[in-house]
C-alpha cells in the first residue's frame, strides 16, 4: 500500500507571485506616465488662465472708464434738468401773473377779446408846423386817417417789424398792408426808418440815419421789405431799445410802431424799465418818442387755450404803448 505525501499544495507560488508583480508594475506604470504629463497639462491650464485673467482686466478698465463718462454726462444731464426745471417754475409764475392780469376781462369763447379790451387811445397836441402840414381840415379827417385811434401827429416814423418764421410764414402779407396804411395816414413827415426786431436795418445805406420821406422812397420801402428775411429771435426788446438809443431827441415828434406776434424770451417788467429808462418822460408826461404797438393773432391759429408767448407779447406792448404815450392794437386777422 502506497504512502500519502503529507506536503500541502501552497496557492502562493512563484506562478502567482510573478502575476501579481506583473500587475502592480503596470500600475506603477501607468502612474508614472500620468506624472510625467501633469506639469505639461498644468502649465497650459495656468497660461490660458493669466491670459484670461488679462482680458478680464483690461475689459474691467474699459468699463470703469466708460463708466466715468457715463457719471459725467448723467452729471451735465441733471444740471439741464435742474436749469429747466427753475425756467419752467418762472415762466409757470410769470404766466399766472399774466392770467390773473387778465382774468376780469377774458371772454372765454374769444381770446382776442382780451386784447380787444386792451386799447387806448393817445392825444398829442400838434405842432405848428404840423399843422400847416395837415391842413385846416384835419380834424374833419382823423377819424378817417387813423388805425385803431393812434393819433397821427408825428413828425418822423420807425417801424419795428418782427421777420420771424411765424411772421414770415402766416402774417407778412398783412405787415405789408398795415406798414401801407400807416404811412397812407401821414401825409407827410420828415423822415422814416424801418428796422427788424433785432435792430437791423432795411436800408443798409441808412443804417443810423432818417430815410428822406418821397412817394419813391415810400413805393421803395414796400417793394424792398417784401422779400426781407433777416434773422430774428422774436423778440422786439432790441428793435425798440436801439431805436430809442439812436433816434430819441426832445426837439423831433417821433412815432414809433412795433409789428409782432410774440414775445419768447426776457422779462417783461426788465423791458419796461429799460425803455422808460431810455424814453424818460418829461415833467408834463410827454416822451420823446411815442410807442405805438399792433399784435398779430398768428399764435392764436395753433393749438387750443391762451398761447403764452402770445398772452406775454400782449402785456408787454400795451404796457410799453401805455407807458409812452402809445395805442395798443391786437388785431382780429393775421390778413
Amino acid at each position: 500500500m502506497r504512502r500519502r505525501s503529507r506536503r500541502e499544495v501552497d496557492i502562493f507560488n512563484l506562478s502567482f507571485l510573478d502575476v501579481v508583480s506583473c500587475g502592480f508594475g503596470a500600475i506603477i506604470l501607468l502612474l508614472v506616465i500620468v506624472k510625467v504629463s501633469e506639469p505639461h497639462v498644468i502649465e497650459r491650464l495656468a497660461v490660458d488662465l493669466s491670459g484670461l485673467l488679462q482680458r478680464l482686466e483690461a475689459e474691467l478698465s474699459e468699463i470703469r472708464g466708460e463708466t466715468t463718462v457715463l457719471n459725467r454726462e448723467l452729471l451735465g444731464k441733471e444740471q439741464q434738468l435742474s436749469e429747466v426745471k427753475d425756467r419752467l417754475a418762472r415762466l409757470q409764475g410769470e404766466l399766472s401773473t399774466l392770467r390773473g392780469e387778465f382774468s376780469r376781462s377774458r371772454n372765454e369763447h374769444d381770446a382776442q377779446s382780451i386784447i380787444e379790451g386792451q386799447l387806448s387811445s393817445a392825444r398829442q397836441t400838434l405842432s405848428a408846423e404840423m399843422r400847416r402840414v395837415l391842413g385846416a381840415n384835419y380834424q374833419r379827417t382823423l377819424a378817417r386817417a387813423t388805425i385803431g385811434g393812434v393819433p397821427v401827429d408825428s413828425e418822423y416814423i420807425i417801424f419795428i417789424i418782427d421777420t420771424s418764421g411765424s411772421m414770415q410764414q402766416h402774417a407778412w402779407p398783412g405787415v405789408l398792408k398795415k406798414l401801407d396804411e400807416v404811412l397812407s395816414i401821414y401825409p407827410q413827415v420828415k423822415g422814416i426808418q424801418v428796422m427788424n426786431d433785432m435792430g437791423d436795418y432795411l436800408f443798409s445805406q441808412y443804417q443810423g440815419k432818417w430815410i428822406p420821406d418821397t412817394p419813391a422812397r415810400r413805393r421803395a420801402i414796400i417793394k424792398r421789405l417784401a422779400s426781407w428775411q433777416p434773422f430774428s429771435n422774436s423778440s422786439p426788446v432790441e428793435g425798440v431799445e436801439a431805436a430809442i438809443r439812436r433816434f430819441h431827441a426832445q426837439d423831433k415828434r417821433i412815432s414809433l410802431y412795433v409789428f409782432g406776434d410774440d414775445f419768447s424770451r426776457g422779462s417783461i417788467q426788465t423791458v419796461i424799465d429799460t425803455v422808460a429808462t431810455l424814453n424818460r418822460a418829461d415833467p408834463s408826461g410827454n416822451t420823446p418818442v411815442r410807442i405805438h404797438t399792433v399784435g398779430f393773432p398768428v399764435l392764436f391759429d395753433f393749438g387750443q387755450g391762451l398761447p403764452v408767448n402770445a398772452v406775454r407779447y400782449a402785456a408787454l406792448m400795451r404796457k410799453l404803448a401805455e407807458n409812452n404815450n402809445g395805442s395798443f392794437v391786437g388785431l382780429n386777422s393775421v390778413k
